[in-house]
C-alpha cells in the first residue's frame, strides 16, 4: 500500500502539472486567479483519479511482487503448498475494493466535478448569480417516444422543476389525440399537476374536438420524472457528435435519457456504448491485478523494471483497444456491449492463460 500511495500521489502531481501547462493559455483567457486555478484542479481530482488508480495499482503490485520474487519469498510460499490463486487473494481483494471505488467515483463524483470545473472556468466569462432568470430554461421541448408524448415548455425551472406555459400532446392506443395547455405545472407527490388548463380531445372517429377548461389537473399517467428531464436537458445540449462522445455522463443520466428515447439512432448507439463503458471501466482495477500476477511472479532474479515495462506495454495496448472499441461502438459499427466489454474480456482471458503457465 505504501508504493500504491506513492504512485497515486506521483501520477496526480504529474497529470495535474502536465494539464496545467497545456491549459495555461486557456486559464489566462478566462481570467482565473491563482485560487481559482487551485479550486479548478481540486474539483477535477475525481476525474483524474479514474485514470490514475488502475495504473498506480499495477505499478505497486509489480513492485511488491518483484521484491518478493527476488528474495525467493514467493517460491517458499508456493513450496509450502499455497496455490497462486490463494496467494493472490489479497491482491484481488484490493482490486475489487478499487473497482467499487471507481464505480462510485464515476457515478457520483466525476459528472458533478466536470460541471463544477466548467463553472469555475467560466465564472468570469459568464457571471454566476442566483437570480431567478438564470434558473429558467427558455423554449424547451422533448419527445417521450416510449409513450408517444411531446412536451413543449415556454420556461422550465431547473431547480424547482416548475414549468411555465407547458403544452403536452400525445396519442392513445385507440388513435384518440389529446393535448393540454396550462399556465403552470408542478411535480407534486410523484405526479405532474397542471393549473389553469385547457384540455382538448380529438376522437379517432369523428370531426369535432372536445374542449374542457379546469383550474387544476393531476396527470398521474405522465411518468416523465424531473430526473429524466434533467438528463434530457443535459444531453440535448450536446450540439454535435464529437461533443456527445466526449461528454461526461453518469450511467443514471444515460438510462434516464434512454427511457424517454426508445427509437434507434446514431446518438442512442453512442449513448448505449457510453453506458456499457461506464459499467466496464471500473473492472480495469481487477484486470490490472490479473496482468500483474504473471509478470511479477515469474521465477528468477529478473530486474523489476523488465516486468514493469512489459506490463505497461500491455496496459497501453489495453487502453488503445478500449478507445478503438468506443470509437466503433459510438459510430454504430459494433454492438455497444461488445465494443465496451471486449478489452476486459480479451485481457482477462490472456491473463488467465499466462497465469496457468506460471509455475
Amino acid at each position: 500500500m505504501i508504493p500504491f500511495t506513492y504512485c497515486v500521489s506521483g501520477f496526480l502531481i504529474f497529470l495535474i502539472g502536465f494539464n496545467l501547462i497545456n491549459e495555461l493559455d486557456d486559464l489566462n483567457k478566462h481570467k482565473l486567479h491563482a485560487h481559482d486555478v487551485v479550486m479548478y484542479y481540486l474539483v477535477k481530482i475525481p476525474e483524474i483519479l479514474v485514470l490514475v488508480l488502475p495504473l498506480a495499482l499495477l505499478l505497486a503490485l509489480l513492485y511488491a511482487l518483484s521484491n518478493h520474487n527476488r528474495h525467493h519469498e514467493l517460491t517458499a510460499i508456493r513450496a509450502a503448498g499455497v496455490s497462486l490463486w490463494r496467494m493472490a487473494a489479497p491482491y484481488f481483494g484490493v482490486g475489487l475494493l478499487l473497482t467499487i471505488t471507481l464505480f462510485v467515483l464515476n457515478e457520483l463524483w466525476v459528472p458533478q466535478s466536470a460541471e463544477r470545473a466548467d463553472k469555475i472556468l467560466n465564472r468570469y466569462v459568464q457571471p454566476q448569480t442566483n437570480s431567478a432568470p438564470n434558473q429558467w430554461l427558455r423554449d424547451f421541448g422533448f419527445t417521450n417516444t416510449r409513450q408517444r408524448r411531446k412536451w413543449f415548455i415556454k420556461a422550465y425551472n431547473t431547480i424547482t422543476h416548475e414549468m411555465s406555459w407547458p403544452h403536452v400532446e400525445w396519442t392513445l392506443d385507440t388513435g384518440t389525440a389529446w393535448d393540454i395547455y396550462a399556465e403552470r405545472a408542478f411535480f407534486v407527490n410523484g405526479s405532474w399537476t397542471f393549473t389553469n388548463v385547457q384540455e382538448r380531445v380529438f376522437p379517432a372517429v369523428g370531426v369535432y374536438a372536445t374542449v374542457t377548461q379546469t383550474n387544476l389537473l393531476v396527470m398521474a399517467e405522465f411518468d416523465e420524472t424531473p430526473q429524466e428531464i434533467e438528463s434530457e436537458i443535459k444531453i440535448s445540449k450536446l450540439s454535435n457528435f464529437r461533443e456527445a462522445r466526449k461528454a461526461v455522463l453518469s450511467a443514471r443520466e444515460i438510462l434516464n435519457y434512454r427511457r424517454l428515447h426508445t427509437e434507434q439512432s446514431r446518438k442512442n448507439s453512442m449513448l448505449d456504448t457510453k453506458l456499457h463503458e461506464r459499467l466496464a471501466m471500473p473492472w480495469r482495477a481487477l484486470i490490472v491485478v490479473m496482468i500483474a500476477l504473471p509478470f511479477g511472479t515469474v521465477s528468477g532474479r529478473r530486474n523489476v523494471y523488465v516486468g514493469v515495462a512489459s506490463s505497461i506495454l500491455i496496459v497501453f495496448t489495453y487502453y488503445v483497444l478500449a478507445q478503438v472499441g468506443l470509437a466503433l461502438g459510438t459510430g454504430g459499427h459494433v454492438w455497444p456491449p461488445l465494443a465496451a466489454w471486449l478489452p476486459n474480456l480479451f485481457f482477462a482471458g490472456l491473463s488467465i492463460a499466462l497465469l496457468i503457465r506460471v509455475r
